[in-house]
């Protein structure tokens, strides 16, 4: 299509969509792995979903057929449902999910559901949040490395501008108060005026959950500059191992004159596993946030037939106790088999609690130092493997050789399959190690492109 045809907003390349992150799905599903009709293909370990409990919610929705036939007590609400609802929310879905939102922070604090603002996913809720508090141009403050997506979700769209707060694996890319400080000169150095910190929690990718320590500074900070703190807690339900998961509303429930700056994004889509249902939120007590915010739910609202069913799901007690401790259990042993497995073949992993993966260590198996060194040996696993992982780059992270790799969107003979074919190629040395190099890394250079791309030849036109 004749680009002279497209708004500049549409024509622009920033949305992301050229990381590869985003082309290493594009391969997979060229090739996508089946165990019958096509063993050779590549394998998905780029995908954060949670499929481990499925048969939890399957069983409850054969117990409880009324809300998925949109009927209560027998009686058919089709018509009711399907009628127009304001963007405000179903009264009791958003109880439902308030009082959710408290059973996975371990009670410690309570949510009012009237200061959630539904949204059609976290990626919404996150795009919402910064029409909400930033103008075009001016800055979000985040932890490298961060997920891929922010690129396009806080960006694209709304003309915000990201600083990356620079954190290194030499403390276990942990926040500290120099680094932030650090980033906000950075911004003011480029004429930016910052405007909050985002962050989340537990990490996307590096799978681990903010010290107390970390969420003090982070708190001192945004006060003692007037910005906002965005906390994305859409992996909270998945912390399964020590330390456990401290939220920013418990953090904070004690302190004065913080909770108009902290805003609490949340999503159904890792822990229950249902990111096609397309439910998140914003959780805010700045009245103005949440106002503005409902307003601009109107472009992204959850439907009534959705929000119908999860409230009969997340009312029922019994199951959410039941379901929450099942998943922690099952994620950990599935992280543990992942762990393992990479430790048989040499691999090491960054000591993780929460999430869908693992941060893995494979900085080893570089044939040079560098950023183009990883994309070398992360095409190779693409394409000799037959594995889709996500490069450290892509997630812009400062030291080469690093790779988010997921876990839970596969049975445990796909994850078998796949350590049984890296350990091939380990094993083979093609990888084109360079064992005397050390773990030092120098600081990632400023590119043109913020990763490297594929060539032409290697990919089809972008998603």
């Amino acid at each position: 299509m004749n680009q002279m045809l497209l708004s500049r907003k549409a024509a622009c390349n920033i949305h992301g969509q050229d990381s590869s992150y985003f082309l290493g799905w594009q391969e997979y599903e060229k090739n996508p792995y089946d165990p019958i009709t096509n063993p050779t293909g590549i394998i998905q370990m780029g995908l954060a979903e949670n499929q481990l409990c499925f048969d939890l919610i399957e069983s409850w929705l054969e117990n409880h057929p009324d809300p998925a036939a949109f009927k209560k007590d027998g009686a058919l609400l089709f018509r009711e449902l399907a009628l127009f609802q304001d963007y405000h929310g179903l009264p009791a879905f958003k109880r439902a999910l308030a009082k959710y939102m408290g059973e996975v922070r371990g009670n410690k604090v309570a949510f009012d559901p009237n200061r959630l603002v539904l949204t059609a996913g976290a990626t919404s809720a996150n795009e919402t949040l910064m029409f909400c508090l930033a103008e075009p141009g001016e800055a979000f403050l985040l932890p490298t490395p961060y997920y891929p997506g922010f690129d396009r979700d806080l960006k694209w769209r709304t003309g915000a501008e990201i600083v990356p707060i620079h954190c290194s694996s030499s403390n276990g890319f942990r926040i500290t108060k120099p680094a932030l400080e650090a980033a906000y000169q950075d911004a003011q150095k480029r004429s930016l005026r910052v405007k909050g910190v985002l962050v989340t929690n537990p990490s996307n990718p590096l799978g681990t959950t903010l010290t107390r320590h970390e969420l003090d500074i982070l708190v001192d900070f945004v006060v003692s500059k007037d910005i906002h703190l965005i906390s994305d807690e859409i992996y909270s339900g998945t912390n399964f191992d020590s330390p456990g998961f401290i939220s920013i509303a418990e953090a904070t429930k004690d302190r004065n004159n913080v909770s108009h700056r902290i805003h609490i994004v949340c999503s159904l889509s890792k822990d229950l596993g249902l990111p096609g249902f397309r439910v998140g939120a914003i959780y805010s007590e700045n009245e103005a946030v949440v106002s503005a915010a409902t307003k601009m739910s109107s472009f992204g609202m959850v439907s009534s037939q959705t929000q119908y069913l999860l409230a009969a799901l997340l009312s029922d007690k019994e199951f959410t106790d039941k379901y929450l401790l099942e998943n922690q259990k099952r994620l950990k042993e599935r992280h543990d088999m992942l762990v393992e497995g990479l430790r048989r073949i040499g691999i090491g992993c960054l000591k993780g609690s929460a999430a869908l993966f693992c941060w893995v260590d494979m900085r080893h198996l570089l044939k040079s130092n560098t950023f183009k060194g990883e994309m070398e040996l992360w095409k190779k696993i693409v394409y000799q493997v037959g594995l889709n992982i996500s490069p450290g780059s892509s997630c812009h992270c400062d030291e080469p050789g690093w790779f988010r790799v997921c876990f839970a969107n596969m049975s445990e003979d796909t994850l078998t399959l796949a350590m049984q074919r890296l350990k091939s190629f380990v094993d083979s040395g093609d990888c084109g190690s360079n064992h005397d190099s050390g773990h030092q890394r120098p600081r990632k250079t400023f590119l043109t492109k913020w990763v490297l791309r594929l060539s032409s030849t290697d990919r089809k036109s972008e998603r």
